[in-house]
């Protein structure tokens, strides 16, 4: 079981999200894919929305802050980090404190590229990541709206049910 004040409750409920901006230059990866597209996004790691927004519900509903607080843009060691590698560490210290990932929904908001292709591998390798096949990952645009659907930017959001213990 967890330690903490929160003992009396098996599970705890996290939220996430995250958003880059579209750049020449950078390879494009989402849910540790690489999506042959002529932008990526601009981070100072790979810049993965997704994965990025699955650490910080991970961390979130662990009560351990966010991501931020964990791979500073500050720190030299994170520069072009394969946010996978992220999303291992944050879910190692969430199984330190006893907590296990039980669900994931997450969606990716893009306008380009469509990514329903790519959708199948994302979901076997954050299945792979978490430890769990009780995870969906989906896409949407933004109808043409704001930076999203003007095709500047990519965001994600997740959503993570930990419970105590082993599943």
């Amino acid at each position: 079981m967890p330690s903490g004040k929160a003992d009396t409750v098996p599970f705890r409920i996290g939220h996430g999200f995250d958003i880059h901006r579209m750049v020449e230059g950078r390879p494009l990866r989402l849910g540790g894919v690489e999506i042959p597209f002529p932008r990526g996004l601009l981070g100072h790691s790979d810049g993965d929305v997704l994965l990025h927004a699955v650490c910080d519900a991970l961390l979130g509903a662990a009560g351990e802050g966010d991501i931020g607080a964990h791979f500073p843009d500050t720190d030299e060691r994170y520069r072009g980090a394969p946010s996978e590698a992220l999303l291992e560490t944050v879910v190692s210290k969430v199984r330190s404190k006893g907590w296990v990932v039980a669900q994931c929904d997450a969606t990716i908001y893009a306008e380009q590229p469509r990514l329903a292709p790519y959708l199948p591998a994302m979901r076997r390798r954050l299945a792979e990541r978490l430890g769990t096949d009780a995870l969906e990952v989906k896409a949407k645009s933004f109808e043409g709206l704001g930076p999203v659907g003007r095709g500047e930017a990519v965001a994600a959001t997740a959503v993570v049910l930990l419970v105590a213990g082993s599943l």
